[in-house]
């Protein structure tokens, strides 16, 4: 019965830090880049009015936040924010929705029996598999930067992870770690072409 026990602790160990392992990454990024477009010729930037995140015609404090964070990469990258004539119009648009995890945990129990021969009880271990369901909330940052001439897009990046912070500063603070995994991820700098990061 004590070695049951252990067996399902260590499991439970295992799971935890897997959990925490994979919550101190960040949030997954995922990337994809126009082939055609000539990354050399963009210097300039400007935002959308509206942004997406803005369709319901005002702004947030978060509104806010994520796009002093996009003028914070684009900015250190060396391009230059120009409202009347950009080369660059970025966007941005955030979507939370609810989802549901189902998986299996290990499990194992003892099963007792009687045996005629020993005359006395066994106990006999059992290994089976428990179904678990998980709620939880996820949330998407879609960076996109469009070429303002062709009003084509050119580069977006998604960042995608589980939204557990409660308080409008955990907010903040977790926008702005997404807006800096995407960036990671953009192989430019200003006037620079691809695979000339």
């Amino acid at each position: 019965m004590r070695m049951s026990h252990r067996i399902v602790r260590f499991t439970l160990a295992c799971v935890a830090i897997a959990l925490l392992a994979s919550c101190a990454t960040g949030p997954r990024v995922r990337t994809e880049l126009d082939p055609e477009a000539d990354f050399a010729r963009y210097r300039s930037y400007a935002f959308y009015q509206p942004l997406a995140m803005e369709e319901s015609g005002y702004t947030t404090y978060l509104t806010e936040r994520i796009r002093a964070s996009v003028r914070r990469e684009m900015d250190a990258r060396g391009y230059v924010f120009d409202e009347q004539s950009p080369d660059l119009r970025v966007n941005f648009q955030a979507v939370v929705q609810e989802k549901t995890d189902v998986y299996s945990i290990p499990r194992t129990d003892m099963q007792y029996f009687y045996s005629y021969r020993h005359r006395h009880y066994v106990a006999v271990p059992v290994w089976y598999d428990q179904a678990q369901v998980s709620q939880y909330t996820e949330g998407t940052l879609t960076i996109d930067l469009v070429d303002a001439r062709r009003n084509r897009l050119v580069w977006t990046g998604d960042a995608i992870g589980r939204v557990v912070q409660r308080s409008p500063q955990e907010r903040s603070a977790a926008a702005d770690q997404a807006v800096t995994a995407i960036f990671a991820q953009f192989p430019f700098a200003s006037g620079t072409s691809p695979g000339a990061p």
